[in-house]
């Protein structure tokens, strides 16, 4: 797979706005690049500066597809550009989620917040592989209804049987919604696991969110009866410069950008603080 160390010519070929501080961008690319789940690309803004990305959806090569959540300059300035302006993209960068050790088990993703955007490619790249993958299961937190990202999307998967999808709401006080083929409750998302049907033995699990969340979860899935080998986890908020030069993922003494960002739990157990 050709990486680009330079950034690559780019232009912004749509935006969707539904989630405030949490749009979707779709970028045109001058040159193939084919990024897998859980891999992540730089964003450059011309005369401001860049930022890492996880890929959101599998796309054709000449697309990407980011859910990039304003937080800072970079981002911030990159919310004031219009369709049609350029960027420049450079990447693919880490391993990315092993899709062979999804294969003939049964799929358990689990998101918190913002890390529901990486699952999705994953949920994407799994669903395309049809009858390779067993019962695919979804559980996803948010803060409240309206930050919850591609919901449309996945309650229909949800209606079509092509995923259980559960989500979880933060501190209310009642549910928001009812569906029938969706279940919501009000808590953290590691509540999801309580009383859920599966089968720990032939399960892979892949986990993204906010470094709590794997506190509570990883360890859990283990007591439940899962392999630590068939537990993924990825690291991609510690990312920046991508190449190993800014040493801000450094961890353990493991370059998170080079080894990572997606390790399993075998191997984050030997990353002192990672966790």
């Amino acid at each position: 797979m050709a990486t680009h160390s330079l950034p690559m010519p780019a232009r912004i070929a749509s935006i969707d706005a539904a989630v405030r501080d949490n749009h979707v961008f779709t970028f045109a690319l001058s040159d193939d690049l084919r990024v897998a789940p859980g891999q992540f690309v730089e964003v450059t803004v011309p005369g401001v500066g860049g930022f890492p990305v996880s890929v959101c959806a599998l796309s054709p090569e000449r697309v990407l597809e980011a859910c990039i959540r304003r937080v800072g300059r970079v981002t911030s300035a990159l919310y004031t550009l219009p369709v049609d302006a350029c960027v420049g993209i450079r990447g693919p960068f880490g391993n990315g989620f092993p899709l062979q050790a999804f294969e003939g088990r049964d799929a358990l993703l689990i998101a918190g917040g913002l890390g529901m955007a990486p699952i999705r490619a994953l949920l994407h790249a799994l669903m395309n592989r049809g009858d390779g993958v067993g019962q695919i299961t979804l559980l996803y937190g948010s803060r409240d209804p309206d930050s919850l990202l591609f919901r449309t999307e996945l309650e229909t998967l949800a209606r079509q049987h092509r995923a259980r999808v559960q989500f979880s709401i933060d501190f209310y006080t009642e549910l928001p919604w009812t569906s029938g083929d969706v279940v919501c409750r009000v808590g953290l998302v590691n509540s999801l696991l309580d009383g859920l049907s599966f089968h720990p033995e032939r399960t892979t699990a892949a986990i993204c969110g906010p470094p709590a969340l794997y506190g509570c979860v990883l360890e859990e899935l283990v007591a439940l009866g899962m392999d630590p080998d068939f537990i993924y986890a990825t690291l991609e908020r510690r990312m920046r410069c991508g190449i190993g030069q800014c040493c801000h993922c450094v961890t353990g003494g493991t370059f998170v950008c080079q080894e990572g960002p997606v390790f399993n739990l075998s191997r984050l157990r030997q990353l002192p603080g990672v966790i």
